[in-house]
């Protein structure tokens, strides 16, 4: 039975513990306003990905020619093959002993990664997970741990907090004539890599290191103007630029977060008289919890559960019942909040 919705009611990172906790194989289809990205899973575990903007054989050979392993004439009479063949052309290129395993496995890998920790910055989109058989390919066989993954994920997500806005992973820098400002070893590093082509992502798969540190060092370097944007490609993002998901709202269905954000509260409570705001966090959470709730019954059964005593009975902080409606299409749920009226301005959804 598909799952699908939107990622305003179900959080790419909840989508990502569904399917892994339950071992799903399959595809899951997101789309948003500028992209659109399959991955695969295998046994929970993601084995690809595809994205309608950033084309696998455009990227990998790109990085190979870069790297010094492919010559530009060679890269392009494997790409005429592999669109009369219909192979991947990292299967191609191994099979012709043009270049290790192993590299190419390396490169899809952070590339694969790349692609899926974008989507976390998504605020908007569809989603749809179709269960299926997925081969495993014999050539590259590559499966990444889905929870490590999405732990790596949120840490990128939240370190880019720092440099919101300021570099996209689509951006191609020209260095600046003139420029006599000091650098570091790892800026003096990157800065080698500047050449009016490469994008930020295509540094990344060439250098090997850390999105984080490689954008960072481009910021930095950007504002001792030591570099320039020469143009700005559409980029993955739901929006321009890099958007930060709040940690709190991606973790909130992992234990260890939960109990120590509750630990918080009610350690300041000894403090301060924060009982109505305790509540409100417990209500949100409680909340969050329904909804997951919610989404697996309609992953196991094909339909939303007609009441809320179907997944789990319970009661807002306040005592009174959460309130549950679903049409057969969407659902939603929220509490009345402290007076208990739904329709006021201290309801939580």
């Amino acid at each position: 039975m598909a799952l699908e919705g939107s990622l305003k009611d179900f959080g790419f990172a909840d989508i990502l513990q569904l399917i892994f906790f339950q071992r799903k194989t399959g595809v899951l289809t997101i789309e948003g306003r500028l992209d659109k990205v399959r991955l695969l899973f295998i046994d929970g575990n993601i084995s690809g990905a595809e994205s309608k903007r950033r084309i696998e054989a455009n990227r990998l050979g790109k990085v190979l020619v870069k790297k010094g392993v492919l010559n530009e004439e060679t890269l392009q009479t494997v790409l005429t093959e592999q669109k009369s063949t219909n192979v991947k052309i990292g299967n191609l290129l191994i099979r012709k002993g043009l270049v290790d395993k192993k590299e190419v496995e390396e490169i899809l890998i952070g590339q694969i990664k790349e692609t899926v920790v974008q989507i976390f910055n998504w605020k908007e989109g569809a989603y749809d997970f179709t269960p299926q058989a997925i081969p495993a390919d014999k050539d590259v066989p590559i499966s990444i741990d889905t929870q490590h993954i999405l732990m790596e994920g949120l840490r990128i997500v939240d370190e880019w907090t720092s440099i919101e806005g300021k570099i996209t992973l689509d951006v191609v820098f020209i260095k600046k004539a003139g420029s006599a400002a000091e650098l570091n070893e790892e800026e003096q590093e990157f800065l080698l890599l500047i050449d009016g082509e490469n994008d930020v992502s295509t540094i990344i798969d060439i250098s090997g290191k850390d999105d984080f540190l490689v954008s960072r060092t481009l910021v930095s370097l950007l504002e001792k103007e030591v570099i320039e944007v020469k143009e700005v490609l559409p980029v993955i993002a739901e929006t321009p630029g890099i958007e930060t998901i709040k940690p709190g709202f991606s973790l909130r269905f992992l234990p260890l977060l939960v109990v120590t954000i509750a630990f918080i509260f009610s350690f300041l409570s000894f403090f301060i008289d924060s009982n109505q705001v305790f509540n409100g966090f417990r209500a949100s959470r409680d909340i969050d919890d329904l909804r997951f709730k919610i989404e697996t019954y309609r992953f196991q059964h094909g339909s939303f559960p007609e009441t809320l005593d179907m997944v789990e009975v319970t009661h807002d902080p306040w005592g009174n019942p959460y309130i549950y409606r679903q049409d057969g299409h969407s659902f939603s749920v929220l509490s009345s909040g402290t007076d208990g009226r739904e329709g006021t301005g201290d309801d939580i959804y």
